[in-house]
Formats: C-alpha cells, sequence, structure tokens
C-alpha cells in the first residue's frame, strides 16, 4: 500500500498548474475570435489560422509539461502570442498578460528548486 508519511510531490501539483494556465490561455484565445471578427475589421484566414492554431498549439503543450524544459517552451510560446499584435492590438496585450504569468510561474518554479 502506499506509506502515509510520504511527502507530496510539489512537482505534480506544479505541473498542473502549468497545464490548467495554458488550458486557461487557449480558451482566452479562443475567445479573442468574435473580438477580432466584430471590432478588429473581420478575420481573414491568416488570423483565423493564427488564433485557431495557437489555441491547438496550446492545448498540445499541456501533455509535454512533465519535461524539463517545459517552462521554457512554455514561455517561447509567450512570444508568439505577444505577436499576435500584428492580428490585433488587444491578442498582443493578452500575450504580455500572460508573459507575465509566465514569468511569476518560472520565478515560483526556481523557488521550489531553491529550497528542494
Amino acid at each position: 500500500m502506499s506509506d502515509p508519511t510520504a511527502a507530496p510531490d510539489p512537482w505534480r501539483g506544479f505541473r498542473g498548474v502549468m497545464a490548467a494556465t495554458l488550458i486557461l490561455e487557449a480558451i482566452v484565445v479562443l475567445l479573442a475570435l468574435p473580438v477580432v471578427h466584430v471590432v478588429g475589421g473581420g478575420l481573414s484566414p491568416v488570423s483565423l489560422t493564427y488564433l485557431l492554431g495557437l489555441a491547438l498549439l496550446l492545448l498540445l503543450f499541456t501533455g509535454i509539461q512533465g519535461r524539463p524544459w517545459a517552462i521554457w517552451a512554455n514561455l517561447a510560446l509567450q512570444l508568439v502570442l505577444i505577436a499576435g499584435f500584428v492580428v490585433y492590438p488587444a491578442v498582443g496585450i493578452m500575450g504580455l498578460v500572460f508573459a507575465t504569468v509566465w514569468g511569476l510561474i518560472a520565478h515560483f518554479r526556481a523557488e521550489v528548486l531553491r529550497r528542494q
């Protein structure tokens, strides 16, 4: 049976937080579709492909959160979202907000590593 005195794995919860953040980010990117369509002057094939492709990529990245390099891949993905200024400025601003969130998550990761 399981050992009741075993300490909980901090990385399991941390991976869950990172995956949940990516799912939330994918939902926000998908919610940008009607905004770009109505306020941004319409969805071009390029902007539609960019937003749908980015949302799919965010969802696919939830599966790699157990890898040691996942946090850096997540931060690199934020650069792709920040490039959304080309599609519509609000998409780029979302990228800046989520880049800040991922910077904070990277800081928390460094703290957990330091304390081990």
